[in-house]
C-alpha cells in the first residue's frame, strides 16, 4: 500500500516518482481550490492501517451501517 500525491495534467493524474501497474485500483482524495491537503506521519499511518483493514474485509457495507443506525421514532 502506498500514499502518493499528484497533479492533474491534461485531465489525467500525474504522479512523479511512483510506478503504478496498469489496471491498478486507486483512491483519489481531492481538495478544494482554497484548501490544502497534508497528513502528519501519524495520520498517514492511521490512513494506511484503515486501508489495510478494508483489504482484509474488516468493514461494514453501506447496508450494514445503515441498518445499525437507530431508527427515528
Amino acid at each position: 500500500m502506498q500514499v502518493a500525491t499528484g497533479t492533474v495534467v491534461n485531465g489525467k493524474i500525474a504522479i512523479d516518482g511512483v510506478h503504478l501497474a496498469e489496471g491498478a485500483v486507486v483512491a483519489v482524495v481531492m481538495r478544494g481550490p482554497d484548501e490544502s491537503f497534508s497528513l502528519t506521519e501519524s495520520q498517514e499511518n492511521e490512513l494506511l492501517d484503515a486501508m489495510a483493514e478494508i483489504e482484509r474485509g474488516e468493514f461494514l457495507s453501506l447496508d450494514e451501517m445503515l441498518n445499525s443506525l437507530p431508527t427515528r421514532s
